[in-house]
This record gives C-alpha cells, structure tokens and sequence, in this order.
C-alpha cells in the first residue's frame, strides 16, 4: 500500500462513503433449482459456520434477554396458532364421516333423518373460527419477532457503528473495506433475518412435528407407524440428493467468481489488453471458464432437480399404503372413513416441518456464523483509554515538538528511530525521503492514529497524549491528494470542515480556495449533490473543495499532501495558489514527492529508514551535496529527459 493510501485511511471519518472508493465486488449467487435464489432445499447450503457454535448462539441468546417476555409471548402465540391449526383436519374428517353415515343410513333406510345439516354447520363454523384464531394468532407472534429483530438490528448497528470511533487505526490498516462492511451489512441482515422467520419457523415446525404425530397416533396407531417408517427413506434419498449437488453447486460457485473476476478485469483493462493484442487469450480464458461453469452448473441443477420428483414419489406410495391400510381399518370398523381423509392430511402436513429441518440447521449454523463475526468485531480491542484528566488548551499557537520519537507497527519492527525535532508556530516543514522512509508514519503519530512507543510529541510544549483525541485533532486540517467527499451537497461537503458555520463562511471559504466561480456554473450551485453520476466535477475542482473544507475549518496545524499531481496545469496553478492562502499564519507539515515544490518551505526534513538523516533549508541541503541533493537531482534529471 502506498503512503498516500495509508494517509488517506488514516483520515479516520467514516459517516458516509467516499464518492470515489475501492469498488466492492460483488459475486452473484446462480440460480437454484427452481428458478431463483437456491431453492428451498438448498437455502443455506455450503454457507460459512461458526467456529464455536455454542458460544456465539449464547451470546446471541443473552443479547435477546433484552426482548425475553416479547419472545415467550411469540412462542406461546406460535404454539397455540399451531394448536388452532392441527385440529382443522380431525375436524374436517369429522364432516366426512357425518356425511358418509348420513348417505349410508338413507340408502338402506335404516333411518330416516339423512345427513344431520345443522350438525356439519356447526363443525364447519367451529373450524372457521379456529382458523380465524389460528392466522390472528400467527399474524401476531409474526408482528412480535418482527419488532424484535427490528430492535436486535438496530443496536448491534448502534453498536458497531460506536465501536468504529473506538478501533485503532491498527485494525483498519490489517483488514478490508469489504471485510466490515460485510460485519456490518450482511452478517447483522443475517441475524435479523433468523430472528424474524427463524425462531417462529422453529417452534411452529416442533410444535406441527409433535401435534400432527400425537393426531396421527389418535387416529391409528398402525397407520402413524406405517407413514413413520417411510419418512427415513425419503430423508435419506433427499440426504444422499443434496450431498451430491452441493458438491457441484459449491464447484458452480467457484466458477462463477472467476468468471465474474475475468469480465471485471477485461472490462476494467480493456485498453492495455487491446494494446497487447489480448483479445484472443481473453476470450479463450473466458470460454475454458465459462465451458466448466455450464457443466457444472447442468450437473446441479440435475442433481437438486431430482429431489422433488423422488419425495413426491415415495410420499405417494405412502399415500397408497395409508389408503389400503385406511379402507381395511374402515371395513373391520377399527376407524371410521372421515379419518382417512385427516390422516392423508395430516401426512401431507407433516411433509412441510420435516423438509424445513435441512434448511433451519443451515439457518442456525450461518447465523451462529454472522453472530460470530458481528460479536467478533464488537470485542475488538479499542483505542487507549483517555486520560482521566485531560489537558484543554484555550488556544493552540502551532509549535509541534518530536522528542527522541521512537515507533513500531509491531514490537520486532521499529519503524521510527531516534526522531527529533522542534518545529516554530507559522513554519512550513516538509518531509521527504524514499518509499518506506516513515513519512506518512510521523503524521500518524502526530494525530494520534498511533501513539509513540518512547519518547514524547509535544504541542505548544503540551503531550499530546495528555489531550482527547478530539481536542487534539480539533487544531488540525488535512488536504491529501486522494480527495475524500461523501455523497451530500457541495455546501454539506464544504461545511463538513465545520458543522456551525453559516451559509455566507461557507461561500468566502470557497472564494479562498478558487472554486467558488467553478460552483456557480454547475447545476444548483452549492447545492448539487455530489454523488458517482457528478461526473461534471472534475479531480481538480473537488481538491480545491477539499482546501475550501479545510479552509473553513480554520486550523492551527496543516498537513498537506502532493496535491497537484493528478491535475493540469491550470488547475494546478488554482491549487497551489489556494494552498497558499490556505497555509498563510499556519504550521504547516508537507509530505512531497516532487521536491520542486518545497523550494520555499522553512525546514526539509529528509527521512530514511525512519530517521532523520539530513534537515535545513532548500539551498543549504543542496550545498551539502548528501541525500537530499541526490534526490533532487535525480528527479531533474529524469524530468529534463522527458
């Protein structure tokens, strides 16, 4: 990673995305067997699982205690609109067999009466009502966990977002953006996903499994045993069925990316491979991919296109076992023919909590995964404490002080040796040096990213680590080369520098930084939105928003990077002349890269191998004939031969 990335994640703000950040790349999921999504067999599968399943669902558990007598209210609701629900069929069996007796004693005259009308209108309003009851109940546990999910959401996103002010920039610099943001997006989408089906899909699937059996057992103990004994064959052909295609669906995934990753890297190359007569290779590359993702994506689908056909087909001749046995019990008078038809429903019913068990492990194991991973993050180890009395100074007057600064990433790694200096209020110091010199490093600790392993920072002769970090970074503005604007309006972006100035600051701040005259020929002036289809705003006119920020916030310390490097020449004569106004009255701390452009600044710090090596003036460094004058030259030399 280069100093200016460093530096440009080291700016420690992450309210609102950048418009221009690393692209976030996003791998689709291929069709499941049923069309969409992965199919309801196949939901979940090959997902991530946590390492300690038993202590992320804990601390998951513990975390919903919060919400306890809004879930036993879920789960009672979810029992009883289950409860309501299982007796619908005996019910219904019931109005069978009046209606069979009725027929049955008209025909042979034994009686007179027929069907008994008022009696089925009464079962059928009794059925009506429980499940009128059943779906009120249903909707209400559903309304519950929603509202509790809603809540478990919204504080582990409190939660996490807190937790981010909280993290040392250490850990930013040793993970990706994707990373988080995934913690932050998927994993707790995940959560609430599981708490708002999940749970109720649970108990309502227990409860269904337990009530339907003890119905089934009512009715016929043969036949329960006899539907029973069927099930293991169709859950182990289903087994043996998925086990097969998750192998080829974890494969088609594979595949997937890399081609994903292929047409992203054409696409976004496509010049340089063009200018080297690419084209072929590339299109070779994409068909040898592109061959093995429709042979393994066939494969799946095959496969996971077997399962239903196979459970419908064992679970009809269930069907027929359940209908000989039933007529035979009907005909020796062991059950009556009403019942026949409930326990056909009952096995029908009995089919849904059963194939769902695959799907709720699955469910269970990638959300003890994302607890996991969101817990993970939220047991970080946070920044050093604040001082338990701080220092507040009135009014910062700039001096800054290294005092045998001594630094290390990691304890065997010291990257800052020995560092000293003492920098007057109103200076302009630059630091140079080489690639991995520790530049970058020194502004770090200088804003307190990091803190100095030994030795001491002082500001106006105060440690820094005696100030918040809030107070300290207060006296401090920063202009990088890499421009950092969230999506918002021009004025929000400029007045993010500071939040309580008026409109009238915010256009003299734009005024001061040369770009005031470039907002009144855009669209809605100050108030366009700057977003990634701002494609009319150029590099150079959101780095001089960027000084204008800066300029309103009106710091006593400035740290600068090479700015005007990726912009032309008129733009960048615009910029130099607002970092001009920008830096007068105030100490200032360059980073250069192209040392043509601190010819003026008080001080040149030259850092190698993090230590001070040379320090003076532009003139007095080159009269010494050391480090520096090599490197000035060298980028004279080079830039004279171009």
């Amino acid at each position: 990673m280069s100093e200016r990335e460093e530096l440009r994640r080291s700016d420690g703000q992450f309210g609102k995305l950048p418009v221009k950040g690393p692209d976030q790349k996003k791998v689709p999921i291929g069709p499941g067997p049923f069309g969409r999504g992965a199919g309801p067999h196949m939901a979940g599968m090959g997902g991530e699982k946590a390492r300690d399943f038993r202590h992320s669902m804990g601390m998951l558990f513990r975390y919903l205690g919060a919400y306890r007598y809004a879930i036993i209210m879920m789960l009672i609701l979810s029992v009883l609109g289950t409860v309501f629900m299982i007796i619908g069929p005996m019910l219904m069996g019931n109005i069978t067999t009046r209606l069979f007796e009725g027929v049955i004693a008209r025909a042979s005259s034994v009686s007179a009466a027929g069907i008994d009308f008022t009696d089925i209108g009464k079962i059928v309003l009794l059925l009506a009502f429980l499940y009128l009851v059943s779906s009120v109940f249903t909707y209400l546990q559903g309304l519950l966990m929603s509202n509790v999910s809603i809540k478990v959401t919204y504080e582990l996103r409190r939660e996490i977002s807190e937790k981010i002010s909280r993290l040392p920039l250490r850990y930013f610099d040793t993970r990706s953006y994707g990373d988080i943001l995934s913690r932050i997006t998927n994993d707790v989408d995940t959560i609430g996903n599981t708490l708002n089906q999940g749970m109720s899909q649970i108990v309502s699937s227990v409860t269904t499994i337990i009530g339907i059996v003890v119905m089934m057992a009512y009715i016929s103990i043969m036949m329960t045993l006899v539907s029973l004994l069927i099930l293991p064959v169709s859950l182990g052909l289903v087994s043996l069925i998925i086990k097969k295609s998750q192998i080829f669906y974890k494969r088609q995934r594979d595949y997937l990316g890399q081609v994903n990753g292929h047409v992203e890297e054409m696409y976004s190359g496509h010049n340089v491979m063009r200018a080297f007569n690419g084209e072929e290779r590339s299109i070779a590359r994409f068909d040898a991919l592109n061959e093995e993702l429709y042979r393994v994506g066939w494969k799946s689908q095959f496969f996971s296109g077997l399962m239903m056909p196979v459970t419908f087909f064992i679970g009809n001749l269930g069907y027929v076992a359940i209908c000989i046995m039933g007529g035979y019990l009907v005909i020796t008078r062991a059950i009556k023919v009403g019942d026949i038809q409930a326990f056909i429903q009952y096995v029908r019913m009995l089919n849904m909590p059963v194939s769902q068990a695959a799907t709720i492990v699955s469910m269970l194991q990638s959300t003890a995964a994302a607890a996991e991973r969101v817990f993970e993050f939220l047991e970080e180890e946070e920044e050093a404490p604040e001082v338990e009395e701080p220092i507040k100074p009135e009014r910062v007057t700039g001096r800054v002080t290294f005092r045998d600064v001594n630094f290390g990433y990691s304890p065997d790694k010291i990257v800052i040796n020995n560092f000293s200096a003492d920098i007057r209020e109103g200076q302009k110091v630059a630091i140079v040096g080489p690639t991995g010199a520790g530049k970058t490093t020194m502004v770090k600790l200088l804003m307190r990213f990091y803190d100095v392993t030994s030795g001491a920072i002082l500001l106006d002769g105060m440690d820094i680590r005696e100030m918040t970090r809030k107070d300290l970074r207060s006296n401090f503005g920063m202009v990088l080369q890499d421009t950092w604007l969230f999506n918002g309006t021009i004025r929000e972006n400029i007045r993010y520098g500071r939040n309580d100035a008026t409109d009238e600051e915010v256009i003299n701040a734009a005024r001061i930084a040369n770009v005031d005259h470039v907002i009144h020929y855009l669209p809605r002036g100050y108030d366009m939105e700057l977003n990634e289809e701002a494609g009319n705003v150029s590099q150079g006119e959101k780095q001089l928003l960027t000084i204008a920020r800066a300029m309103l916030a009106d710091p006593r310390i400035l740290i600068l990077d090479e700015a005007t490097s990726s912009v032309d020449t008129m733009t960048e004569i615009l910029i130099q002349r607002a970092i001009e106004r920008l830096m007068k009255g105030r100490t200032c701390f360059i980073i250069a890269h192209r040392l043509s452009t601190i010819r003026n600044a008080d001080i040149i710090l030259v850092m190698k191998d993090g230590a001070i090596i040379e320090q003076g003036g532009h003139d007095e460094l080159l009269a010494a004939r050391g480090f520096y004058a090599s490197m000035y030259n060298s980028q004279f030399e080079d830039a004279s031969t171009v």
